[in-house]
């Protein structure tokens, strides 16, 4: 399989991978062949790049760090959740004070941990495409699947990755009382937009800490995943040590997870240009301790990816080097005079040290 644009898919190519909603559920499995209808459709749902079939990298497998079945459960928890919020928000107290609801994502977060310990393979962000209206939706759940991850390179104990984990589901939960003319706003907020927004932050934590089946340490992972390590970050300008691990934690799976999302104003980074934005704010910004966890976390390049080196060769990535992230396994199917190799052969950057990646397919 190959990772391509949804820009450069055309009619008639064949999905290798399957396309989920924002509540988890499939909306175009694999195997399914592409039309313009459906193209332009994935398109207007914020959908960016798809795995294609191709027959030059058909043994392309690209491994999912959790199981389908677990993925929707914890899409449905968040679609469900914050909906009812949104829609009744009088009925918050009732929603999070249910013990139904807490045993439910106790849960659904145990099994995504789980996986996710057992799983050997660098998360392949770009594995499964989601498609949604509301970003808050599959922000939720792509901190909470990072952060969680993290916890358990951090060894972190199985208590304090659950609580991790719930801090991730819920740590924007505050945004529900955001007007949506500010959260979909495509240009620079004003001061008094931005002031509003930061709001959420506090708003999250008071929704979260008075509740029995919420752990206290996830509504402080609401309360300060926007504090800083210079101590420039809101909502009290906590610095370093002062900020709880968890909030340090999630601050940097947050903001990867914001760089590397498409947004109405940006296009989306891929992992590689997002960990570089990490790393210069790494001792700065952030507590380089999870920073550094991040990077080895994560597929820099994710598999399928085309990629252009030094040489003027151009290939796929079909491997990730581990304890070497920026140096992966790539597959040379075209020279450096553009033509297309008859022999496609493997070359890994680990061992080949002249060589880099001087380009990347954008995933726009």
């Amino acid at each position: 399989m190959r990772l391509k644009s949804i820009q450069k898919c055309r009619p008639g190519d064949t999905l290798a991978r399957s396309i989920y909603s924002e509540n988890g559920t499939v909306l175009v499995g694999a195997g399914v062949e592409l039309t313009q209808r459906m193209l332009e459709r994935l398109k207007g749902k914020n959908i960016t790049s798809l795995y294609i079939q191709d027959k030059r990298t058909e043994d392309i497998m690209v491994d999912t760090v959790i199981s389908e079945n677990t993925r929707r459960a914890a899409m449905s928890i968040i679609h469900d959740t914050f909906r009812t919020v949104n829609d009744f928000p009088q009925k918050w107290q009732q929603i999070f004070s249910d013990k139904a609801f807490g045993r439910e994502l106790r849960q659904v977060m145990t099994a995504v941990a789980d996986e996710l310990n057992a799983s050997r393979s660098a998360m392949n962000l770009l594995a499964d495409a989601c498609a949604f209206d509301n970003y808050i939706f599959t922000h939720s759940f792509n901190v909470a699947l990072y952060s969680t991850a993290l916890a358990l390179k951090t060894d972190c104990s199985e208590k304090e990755v659950l609580d991790i984990s719930i801090g991730g589901m819920l740590h924007d939960i505050g945004k529900i009382h955001v007007p949506d003319e500010i959260l979909k706003k495509p240009g620079t907020l004003t001061t008094e937009e931005y002031e509003l927004m930061k709001k959420h932050a506090e708003i999250g934590f008071e929704m979260l800490r008075r509740q029995e089946d919420i752990p206290l340490l996830a509504a402080h992972c609401a309360f300060q995943h926007h504090e800083r390590w210079d101590g420039s970050g809101y909502p009290r300008r906590l610095k370093k040590e002062e900020i709880h691990p968890f909030g340090r934690l999630m601050a940097v799976t947050d903001v990867f997870d914001a760089l590397t999302s498409h947004r109405v104003y940006r296009r989306g980074m891929l992992p590689h240009e997002a960990m570089e934005i990490l790393y210069s704010g790494s001792g700065r910004l952030f507590d380089q301790k999870y920073v550094e966890a991040l990077r080895d976390t994560i597929a820099l390049y994710p598999l399928g990816l085309s990629v252009k080196l030094n040489t003027g060769e151009t290939g796929v990535i079909v491997d990730s080097n581990k304890g070497m992230p920026s140096r992966p396994i790539i597959r040379i199917l075209v020279d450096e005079d553009g033509q297309e190799l008859a022999q496609p052969y493997e070359c890994d950057l680990s061992k080949k040290l002249t060589l880099m990646i001087v380009a990347c397919d954008e995933l726009v």
